[in-house]
């Protein structure tokens, strides 16, 4: 059994290689022919340029990929699940001596059932967004002050966190963006350039900007005992000044990788209407253009997310 994957040869070097899907499918594996996978502009940038810290798992070859929707083609008796399920994968381990990392760009996945999230058939491609909604949901649960009252960035994972906060609190986010481009598209709440924001109270600041630069200016931000959550994934070390920090008594936070459980809330609470998914997905391209498609969403800032299209890759 074998499948296509996107293979990161090196930095800056991809290709499309056929892999061996390796070990076998046991009793508790599910066997998934991947429709869609999507590109993140955070991790994945930073496996293609070279620049991505330590990691368990990392070093080139590697596949990458954490956002697949498929359809299991074949289900081990103890795997759970069933033939014909549509289904969210967020990566694999599968591709024997090529690391997978995350593992889940590729037309043919093995995985155990236990990992895989059986969706909708209308959620289709944007069930690859679950990924990120998952870790807006566990960034927004990270704000111990509350919901975040200030979001720093307007890209998929900024618009997630603002549309989170506008279901589960009564009061919508600011949202800063200092890209034009970026700063349409806010559904329920305001996004400006920090420029033309003069508050300097705000309790709670959730910061997807990846800019490691970023703390002394959102600590300026901040009221008393205020929390600056960190929800981005940054590639150099962050430092702040003390004094201002220390005259706010201000709390930093980091907000890890999403849980199981963010997963299952974030899929029941788009599968009842109370989180929208749409308009998010920006740029598609068959998986056979994968090199162009990793291109352009690394470079194009309209573009928000790029959905590969692996149907038709034999």
């Amino acid at each position: 059994m074998n499948a296509i994957a996107v293979v990161l040869e090196q930095p800056e070097r991809l290709a499309l290689s056929r892999l061996d899907l390796s070990p076998p499918p046991g009793d508790e594996d599910v066997v998934v022919d991947i429709d869609w996978s999507g590109i993140s502009t955070g991790t994945e940038r930073l496996l293609w340029s070279g620049r991505m810290p330590h990691f368990p798992g990392m070093g080139y070859p590697l596949v990458p990929g954490y956002e697949s929707v498929g359809r299991i083609v074949s289900a081990g008796p103890g795997s759970g699940r069933e033939e014909g399920q549509r289904v969210f994968v967020p990566g694999a381990r599968c591709f024997g001596d090529v690391r997978g990392l995350f593992g889940g760009a590729a037309s043919r996945l093995v995985v155990p059932g236990s990992r895989v999230v059986p969706i909708p058939d209308d959620l289709a491609e944007r069930g690859i967004l679950l990924a990120l909604a998952a870790t807006a949901y566990h960034a927004v649960a990270a704000c111990s002050a509350g919901c975040p009252e200030l979001v720093v960035g307007h890209g998929v994972l900024g618009r997630l966190i603002a549309r989170l906060t506008v279901a589960k609190c009564s009061k919508a986010p600011t949202v800063w963006e200092r890209n034009p481009i970026r700063a349409t598209g806010g559904e329920g709440y305001q996004v400006v350039d920090p420029q033309d924001d003069p508050r300097v109270d705000y309790r709670s600041i959730c910061d997807v900007s990846g800019d490691s630069t970023v703390l002394d200016g959102l600590i300026a931000r901040l009221a008393g005992g205020g929390e600056v959550v960190l929800a981005g994934f940054y590639d150099e070390p962050l430092a702040f000044s003390f004094p201002p920090a220390f005259m706010r008594e201000a709390r930093i936070r980091v907000a890890a990788e999403w849980a199981e459980a963010d997963l299952i809330a974030v899929k029941e609470m788009v599968e009842a209407g109370h989180l929208s998914l749409d308009g998010l997905i920006t740029h598609r391209q068959d998986a056979a253009q994968a090199e162009a498609a990793y291109q352009t969403a690394f470079t194009d800032p309209t573009c928000l997310k790029m959905v590969l299209d692996w149907r038709d890759v034999a």
